[in-house]
C-alpha cells in the first residue's frame, strides 16, 4: 500500500508559502514550526506586514531571516498590539540613533516577544530603584539585550542582594550593572560568590573585595578554578610569593585575567632580564602590569638605561610623558 505525506493545509500552507517565499528551506520551516505552534495559525499576509515593519525599522532584509529563525514567534506578534509599542518603548530607551533599536533586535530578537507593561516597566522600575536612568537601561540593553529576559525575583534581585552582602549600596550596585551589564549574565552560587571566596582566599580584605567588585566587576565574572587559579600558579611559579600575589590582585585585580602568554610573560620578562630587576618590584607596583610595553615600558627603559638612571617604578611609570622627561632632566 502506497503512503502518502499529509500535505500542509489551511493557514499552515499559508505560513509555509510565505518562508519559502523568503527564502527559507523546509528543515528551517519546520524548526520554527516547532518553536512557535502559533504560527500555524498565522496567515501570510500578517507575517509579511509584520516582516515589513521589522525591515521599515532599519533591520536589514540579509539579516531579517537570521531575526525570524532565532525568535519566530515575533511573526505572530500583533503589529499595533505589540510590536510598535515595544519598539516605540525601546527608542526612549536606547536613544534617537536610528539603527540603535535594530541592532538590538538584531542581537536579540527576543527583545520585541516580551510585553512593555508586563516586563520593560517593571524592570525599568527595579533598576531605577538602583539609581539607574531611562537612558543608562538603554545602554546597557544595547550592550546585554538579555537582560530583558531575566527573571526580576530569581536572577536579577539574587545578583543584588549578591553584591549588597559585599558590602555595596544599591547606589553603588546600580553603577556596578551599568559599568559591566555582562555581569547579569552569570549566576551567584555557580560563579560570582565561589570567586569572590576565591579572592578571599588571596588574602584579600572584605574592604579590598568592595573596591574590585566596583571598579573591576569583569574579575567577579571569570571562573576560578579555570582561569583565576591558573594566573596565580603561573605567578607563583615566576617567583611570587603569597603575600606578594595579595599585593598584585589589590593592586591591579586584571592581572588575574590578563593573557598569560600575551601579557603577563612578557612584562615579567622584560622586568628581569631586560630592566634586571627584582620580582619583587612588580608586587609593590602591581600597576606595572597595566602599561603598555613598547609605548610605556620599553621607551622609558630605553631612555633611563642610555642616561644609567637608577629609579623605582613607581618613578618611572606613574607620570605623563611630559612629566617623565622633565623629572629626570631628559628633555631636549
Amino acid at each position: 500500500m502506497q503512503v502518502v505525506s499529509a500535505q500542509p493545509t489551511g493557514n499552515n500552507s499559508s505560513i509555509r508559502w510565505f518562508f519559502k517565499d523568503k527564502g527559507f528551506d523546509d528543515k528551517s520551516i519546520n524548526v520554527m514550526l516547532k518553536k512557535c505552534k502559533r504560527l500555524e495559525d498565522v496567515q501570510s499576509e500578517k507575517a509579511d506586514e509584520n516582516w515589513a515593519y521589522l525591515t521599515s525599522i532599519g533591520i536589514q532584509e540579509r539579516k531579517l531571516p537570521n531575526v525570524v529563525a532565532r525568535c519566530p514567534k515575533i511573526l505572530s506578534l500583533g503589529l499595533n498590539e505589540k510590536l510598535i509599542p515595544m519598539v516605540q518603548f525601546l527608542g526612549t530607551l536606547l536613544g534617537t540613533k536610528p539603527n540603535d533599536i535594530a541592532s538590538a533586535i538584531t542581537k536579540f530578537p527576543q527583545l520585541l516577544a516580551h510585553s512593555v507593561e508586563e516586563k520593560l516597566c517593571p524592570l525599568l522600575a527595579f533598576f531605577e530603584s538602583l539609581g539607574v536612568h531611562e537612558k543608562q537601561l538603554g545602554k546597557m540593553l544595547m550592550f546585554n539585550p538579555r537582560i530583558i529576559s531575566y527573571s526580576i525575583e530569581s536572577k536579577l534581585a539574587h545578583i543584588v542582594e549578591f553584591l549588597s552582602s559585599l558590602g555595596l549600596s544599591n547606589e553603588v550596585i546600580g553603577k556596578v550593572l551599568v559599568k559591566n551589564p555582562s555581569i547579569m549574565g552569570y549566576g551567584v552560587d555557580n560563579r560570582l560568590r565561589p570567586t569572590s571566596e576565591f579572592l578571599l582566599s588571596l588574602g584579600l580584605e572584605e574592604k579590598e573585595l568592595q573596591t574590585l567588585a566596583v571598579n573591576y566587576p569583569e574579575v567577579l565574572c571569570r571562573d576560578a578554578k579555570k582561569v583565576l587559579n591558573s594566573h596565580v600558579t603561573y605567578l607563583k611559579n615566576c617567583g611570587f610569593e603569597d603575600q606578594h600575589i595579595a599585593a598584585l590582585v589589590t593592586g591591579y585585580p586584571p592581572i588575574l585575567i590578563k593573557s598569560i602568554k600575551n601579557s603577563l610573560k612578557p612584562r615579567i620578562k622584560f622586568l628581569v632580564d631586560v630592566m634586571g630587576r627584582r620580582i619583587e618590584e612588580a608586587a609593590n607596583y602591581p600597576e606595572f602590569f597595566r602599561y603598555g610595553m613598547k609605548k610605556r615600558l620599553e621607551s622609558r627603559q630605553k631612555l633611563l638605561a642610555q642616561r644609567s638612571i637608577s629609579c623605582s617604578l613607581s618613578e618611572m611609570l606613574d607620570c605623563n610623558e611630559k612629566k617623565f622627561l622633565l623629572r629626570f632632566d631628559l628633555a631636549d
